[in-house]
């Protein structure tokens, strides 16, 4: 069960609604379980679960939790920087960049997420369990992983300008150019070192 309700800021998708029942000496209890995705639209997204007797109230639980709880996620042209799997339980989702076009190619609860992201291209599959809760968990496992080309380079220790290509080394280039000028120094005093001793027995 799927339904998005808008505000002025956030986005949010009612992902899955769950009754559960429990049998007492008088008859049934119901409650319910929901899981809600809110986000943004430009890379803010988080999830939230809530329980309660009816309806609305677990909504309105599970969606403050996903406010409070949003997350920043890297995105690259409108997809996710690479490949990458998230876990939880006995569920895996694939999260696999997909050129400009493609669209959200997911469902369920992976592409509410998306679609709350502001992911516009992607390619996605579920391995395992398709319980929607796990689903959700599962694809934010993924997202959190996520890491752009600085984060890599910052991690490694490589410092790069901002086009994107390694600095060149000045100094070293300094340096090969004053070994340079003083080789030809030391040539041009061997030669006149050299002549100074012919100049000396032409005039003896």
């Amino acid at each position: 069960m799927m339904n998005r309700e808008r505000d002025s800021e956030f986005a949010e998708t009612v992902v899955h609604i769950n009754r559960v029942a429990k049998v007492v000496k008088g008859g049934k209890n119901f409650s319910f379980s929901a899981v809600v995705v809110a986000g943004d639209g430009a890379g803010r997204v988080g999830y939230g679960t809530g329980k309660a007797r009816e309806v609305p109230p677990a909504i309105q639980k599970a969606s403050e939790q996903a406010r409070k709880e949003m997350v920043k996620i890297p995105l690259v042209g409108g997809t996710v920087p690479h490949k990458i799997w998230g876990r939880w339980g006995a569920t895996k989702v694939l999260l696999r960049p997909a050129s400009p076009g493609t669209g959200v190619i997911a469902g369920g609860g992976v592409r509410a997420v998306m679609e709350s992201a502001g992911i516009q291209d992607i390619l996605t599959k579920i391995v395992g369990s398709r319980n929607p809760f796990n689903v959700v968990r599962a694809t934010f496992d993924a997202l959190h992983n996520l890491m752009t080309d600085d984060q890599v380079r910052r991690l490694r220790g490589v410092d790069f300008v901002g086009s994107g290509q390694e600095s060149e080394p000045v100094e070293p280039a300094a340096e090969s150019e004053e070994k340079v000028d003083e080789n030809v120094a030391e040539e041009a005093a061997a030669e006149t070192a050299v002549e100074a001793p012919a100049e000396e027995a032409e005039k003896s």
